[in-house]
C-alpha cells in the first residue's frame, strides 16, 4: 500500500479544501513545484494533482504548475480536475504527466471512457467522489442519486489502471478514513483501489493495510503532510515494518 501525497492546484497555488467547500480552503506558501519536489525528496514514489479550477470550470488554468511539476521531478504523476476530451488528456500526456483520471466525463460519458481506455491502457484512472455512498461530480458541486458501488461495477471492465474512491465527508477532516465504503468497493472489483479523504495520522495508515491483500494499492494524502502531522518518510518506514510484521516465513499475511 503506497502513500500518494496530493497538490491541490488553485490560481496556481497549493491549497487544501474542508469536504470538498471551495469557501473553505486553506492555503499553502510552497510553490506546487516545490512541495513536490520535497515529497519526491522524502520518499515519495508517486503524486497527485487536482487541477481544482479546472473541476470546476472545465477550464485549464494550472497548466504553467503541472508543467513546473513535470519537469521538476521523476516520479510518476497521475492528475485530474476536468478532464473531458482526448485532446486534453493526450496534452497532459505531452507534459509528462504518467496517468489521468477522468471523474465527471467518467459518469457524463461513459462512451467516451470506454474508447480512452482502450486508446490508452493502464493510463485512465477512474475517479469516483462521494458523499452518504452517492456520487458527486462537477467538483463536488453536483449531486447525484448514483451509487459509487454501481460505478465501480460498470467500470470494472473496461482497460482502467485503478479507481480512486473519496469520501467527501471525511477530506480534509484529519478524523480518520471511512473503512466501511472503502470495503464496500474493494469487494465488487478486481481494478487496484486508491483511497481518499481522511488520513490525519499514522494510525489511519495502518488501519488501512489490513485492505492491501483486497486490492488496495495505495491511500491519497494532502493535510495531514501539509500540516506536519507525520512524513512521509516516517509513514513508509512504519508501513514497511508493518508489512514484515504481518508477513508470515511462508510470506503469507496473518489472517
Amino acid at each position: 500500500m503506497e502513500l500518494i501525497p496530493a497538490i491541490d492546484l488553485m490560481n496556481g497555488k497549493c491549497v487544501r479544501l474542508f469536504k470538498g467547500d471551495f469557501n473553505k480552503r486553506k492555503n499553502f506558501t510552497k510553490e506546487p513545484h516545490e512541495q513536490a519536489k520535497f515529497w519526491e525528496s522524502e520518499g515519495a514514489k508517486y503524486i497527485h494533482i487536482v487541477d481544482l479550477d479546472a473541476a470546476k470550470t472545465g477550464e485549464p488554468t494550472n497548466d504553467q504548475s503541472i508543467k513546473e511539476i513535470a519537469k521538476t521531478i521523476k516520479i510518476p504523476i497521475q492528475i485530474g480536475g476536468g478532464i473531458r476530451s482526448i485532446e486534453r488528456i493526450e496534452q497532459l500526456f505531452s507534459y509528462g504527466i504518467d496517468k489521468v483520471i477522468m471523474g465527471t466525463s467518467a459518469i457524463e460519458n461513459k462512451e467516451l471512457v470506454k474508447d480512452l481506455s482502450n486508446k490508452f491502457p493502464g493510463r485512465i484512472i477512474i475517479g469516483i467522489d462521494a458523499k452518504e455512498g452517492k456520487v458527486s461530480t462537477r467538483g463536488w458541486l453536483k449531486q447525484s442519486n448514483i451509487l459509487a458501488t454501481d460505478l465501480v461495477k460498470e467500470f470494472s471492465s473496461f482497460k482502467i489502471a485503478s479507481f480512486i474512491v473519496t469520501d467527501i465527508n471525511t477530506d480534509g477532516t484529519l478524523e480518520g478514513t471511512n473503512e466501511e465504503f472503502i470495503k464496500s468497493i474493494l469487494e465488487i472489483t478486481d481494478i487496484p483501489v486508491i483511497a481518499s479523504g481522511g488520513v490525519g495520522s499514522i494510525s489511519d495508515l495502518l488501519s488501512l493495510v489490513k485492505f492491501e491483500n483486497s486490492g488496495l494499492f495505495g491511500v491519497i494524502v494532502g493535510k495531514a503532510l501539509y500540516e506536519n502531522k507525520f512524513k512521509i518518510s516516517e509513514a513508509n518506514n512504519v508501513l514497511s515494518s508493518k508489512r514484515l510484521i504481518d508477513f508470515d516465513f511462508n510470506n503469507n499475511y496473518y489472517a
